[in-house]
């Protein structure tokens, strides 16, 4: 199909609905890939004989590359066609989901984490851009709609998929499981989905910041990551390179002319604010989600299904739900769910220090999900219409991208760092009284952080920036940049209504 039959497709069509399921099939491999891989932690130690920082750089190598170069792969995407660069991230992220199948070793599969991140940099930013850039103006809240509510499906079989698995066939196949789905991406979308490009996209790629950003990223993960076993001179060392570099992002940013990271955008107190939330919140999120698998198998004795089933309710609470929350927000204004949120977040999260050696899962467990699904559901779709609200219709695409690089960062760090605040490195995941005594150290960090993005929402945001304003519905310049979030966390979405209408986001979900 021709790049000019872009944003005239309707949905109700037969071709509307193959590229309807080129993007879920698409966006499902990396929210699929992101739930899985956490269920299988405990197993891929134990048959490669990895240590817990080895098990760390399992997730943070995809999260790294992957949050580093993400907004630069919608950028290409802009510039060279939103089709061809998806269907080579498709590409590029099969290859290197079978180089983990095949790993021998834990710093083999490592590395082709990292590969896959970059595959997912170019995937992932292209899933719902093509959506708004090739239906027609009518049907693209619809068919944005249609992509959470399906890709919700998948983020909620993942960990089901995921145990049974790792209890069957093997961890091995977790990732053999992006093979025959890719196969199927490549093919519906080549046939089906039509060219698209931003053509005023000109310009150098800033190039020089991305690399910045995954090298700062990267030192200081190590050095989080290194701190476990002790705080030699190269973890001081590694660490302030990282800092230094993090500074140097920023001067570069200041200074190119088409920045990866437009930092005018911070002018915007209530940008500002919500972005902090968005730190704390996901860093604990990705906490408690990395801690509570190897917790349940370790010390509960669960097998990885159930473990993996553990958190479903999670999920089907926020398919359930979220679009509720959202016009909740939208009807009171979202400083209400921003803090109570994060806070009935936080009460599920202690909630979790009752699991342990012979804990139950419908007494101990459930309860602490249910909670924790039902703060979630509360804050995501609210935080995600806030982020688009706070900035011109015109930027509403880039600021999404930034908090989603946010969202990702924060999982990225808050995994490096949280077993060594706790207590926990080499191989002492696998001893259930040392796994016990960290995760209720962890848990207890983790609601700390809730509880200051709680705070943090209430003292910062003002007013009802979501409500309808008389303002005429503007295109959003959604572009590239609202891809999907951190595993099991909620989606950036939002509609051809968006921030112009303060309308919140559908259904958010993994």
């Amino acid at each position: 199909m021709a790049t000019s039959e872009a944003g005239t497709l309707r949905l109700g069509t037969s071709r509307g609905r193959w590229v309807l399921l080129a993007t879920v099939l698409g966006s499902s491999m990396a929210m699929l890939d992101g739930t899985v891989v956490n269920v299988a932690l405990p197993r891929i130690g134990t048959d490669l004989g990895a240590s817990l920082a080895s098990l760390q750089w399992t997730l943070n190598a995809y999260l790294l590359t992957l949050a580093g170069l993400i907004l630069l792969g919608g950028a290409l995407g802009d510039r060279y066609g939103r089709r061809r660069v998806f269907l080579i991230g498709v590409l590029w992220f099969a290859a290197a989901s079978a180089a983990c199948a095949a790993a021998p070793t834990i710093h083999v599969l490592i590395a082709a984490r990292a590969v896959q991140g970059i595959g997912g940099a170019l995937l992932t930013p292209g899933s719902l851009a093509m959506l708004q850039a090739v239906f027609h103006p009518d049907d693209r809240s619809a068919a944005v709609g249609l992509w959470s509510g399906l890709g919700g499906v998948s983020a909620a079989v993942g960990p089901f998929l995921g145990g049974w698995l790792v209890d069957g066939p093997g961890w091995r196949w977790i990732f053999l499981l992006n093979l025959p789905l890719a196969a199927a991406v490549v093919a519906v979308t080549s046939r089906f989905v039509p060219e698209s490009r931003n053509e005023s996209a000109v310009g150098r790629f800033d190039v020089p910041g991305a690399l910045l950003a995954a090298l700062a990223l990267g030192a200081v993960t190590y050095a989080l990551t290194a701190a476990g076993e002790g705080l030699s001179p190269a973890v001081w060392l590694t660490g302030a390179v990282g800092l230094l570099l993090g500074a140097a992002f920023i001067a570069v940013e200041r200074r190119t002319p088409e920045p990866m990271l437009p930092l005018g955008l911070f002018s915007s107190r209530l940008f500002t604010a919500v972005n902090l939330v968005t730190l704390c919140v996901y860093a604990a999120f990705s906490g408690v989600f990395f801690l509570l698998v190897v917790q349940l198998q370790i010390v509960s004795g669960f097998s990885p299904l159930v473990s993996g089933l553990a958190l479903v309710p999670i999920t089907v609470l926020m398919l359930t739900l979220s679009a509720r929350a959202g016009r909740l927000g939208k009807r009171i204004g979202p400083r209400i769910p921003l803090t109570v949120g994060p806070l009935v977040c936080a009460a599920g999260v202690l909630l979790m220090l009752r699991t342990g050696p012979d804990s139950s899962y419908w007494a101990d467990v459930l309860p602490a999900v249910t909670v924790l699904g039902c703060g979630m559901t509360l804050l995501v779709a609210p935080l995600t219409a806030t982020v688009l609200a706070a900035v011109e219709v015109r930027h509403a695409g880039i600021a999404s991208g930034v908090n989603n690089a946010a969202a990702r960062a924060a999982s990225l760090l808050a995994v490096a760092a949280l077993p060594s605040l706790a207590g926990l490195s080499g191989d002492a995941y696998r001893v259930p009284s040392a796994v016990d005594s960290a995760f209720r150290t962890a848990m207890l960090i983790c609601a700390g952080l809730l509880v200051t993005g709680g705070l943090t929402a209430f003292a910062t945001v003002r007013g009802n920036v979501l409500a309808p304003t008389d303002r005429p519905v503007a295109e959003p310049d959604c572009e590239w940049a609202c891809g999907t979030t951190p595993p099991l966390d909620p989606g950036h979405v939002h509609t051809d209504e968006g921030p112009a209408t303060g309308s919140a986001t559908g259904p958010s979900t993994s």
